[in-house]
């Protein structure tokens, strides 16, 4: 099934400056897309539809085999979402905001406790259960938001730079959860400027360019697919791919220095 598809999707702020141009993507169930772009090129735009923040000036979105409306707001229930810049109740601690949370979701108090203490534990956050958010440290929130987007095992999940400024133990924790979640049929939409975590830990990756998806591939295949369209002979990294494609759609190939180095 198709988890998300967009069709057409049109974007524009104050001064008409355009963050969507007819953006089409489609991510199957049970994938973890990695969804790279330039600063600018319309991520978070696209994000932020998704989960239901800002509204198209255009275009189809539907989740789940569901077209969703301006006035819809029940899909929200599957959806689960950690921004780059999360936004908390910072003088809740951390349990109390995933009981919070949990309750949002409609989650029975025993059934809540019981996760709560688990997610709690699972991200070395224990010592810190009754740290009001607002003290802790930057990768530290970010696990409580990962905790609150994932605490009522929503079928897609949009992670915005999700393990930015945490630990390496916990990420790779992480991320061996999300690949779990993946093989039970969570879709999994991650947006980040690492492209190295992209290339080993994402099953497809598409990479978004002034508004539009430029290019679209699982990672098993991508290589041999920009091979035959690019005319190259080897890509030693994903870095190399998503510059090559960037600048092809572009136009802009030309290689910056400094005039003083």
């Amino acid at each position: 099934m198709k988890a998300i598809e967009l069709c057409g999707l049109q974007k524009s702020y104050i001064k008409g400056v355009k963050a969507l141009d007819g953006l089409d993507l489609v991510v199957e169930e049970g994938t973890i897309l990695g969804f790279v772009g330039p600063n600018g090129a319309g991520k978070s735009t696209t994000i932020n539809i998704v989960a239901g923040l800002i509204k198209t000036d255009a275009g189809t979105v539907r989740l789940l085999g569901e077209e969703i409306g301006p006035t819809d707001y029940e899909y929200k229930r599957n959806i689960g979402l950690v921004l780059e810049k999360p936004r908390y109740i910072d003088k809740l601690n951390a349990r109390e905001y995933l009981v919070f949370a949990a309750g949002m979701y409609g989650i029975k108090e025993r059934e809540s406790n019981s996760r709560i203490d688990e997610l709690l534990a699972f991200l070395d956050l224990e010592q810190k259960r009754k740290a009001r958010i607002e003290t802790l440290s930057a990768g530290m929130k970010k696990k409580v938001s990962l905790a609150a987007a994932i605490i009522h095992q929503p079928r897609i999940l949009i992670l915005d730079e999700p393990l930015e400024a945490v630990d390496p133990i916990s990420a790779k924790a992480i991320k061996d959860n999300l690949k779990l979640m993946a093989e039970k049929g969570t879709t999994v939409l991650l947006s980040s400027h690492v492209l190295d975590t992209v290339e080993k830990f994402c099953d497809e990756i598409a990479i978004i360019n002034k508004g539009r998806i430029v290019f679209q591939s699982k990672m098993e295949e991508i290589r041999a697919k920009l091979k035959n369209e690019l005319g190259q002979e080897t890509y030693s990294s994903l870095e190399e791919i998503f510059v090559e494609v960037v600048t092809e759609k572009s136009g802009d190939g030309v290689e910056k220095k400094l005039s003083w180095l």
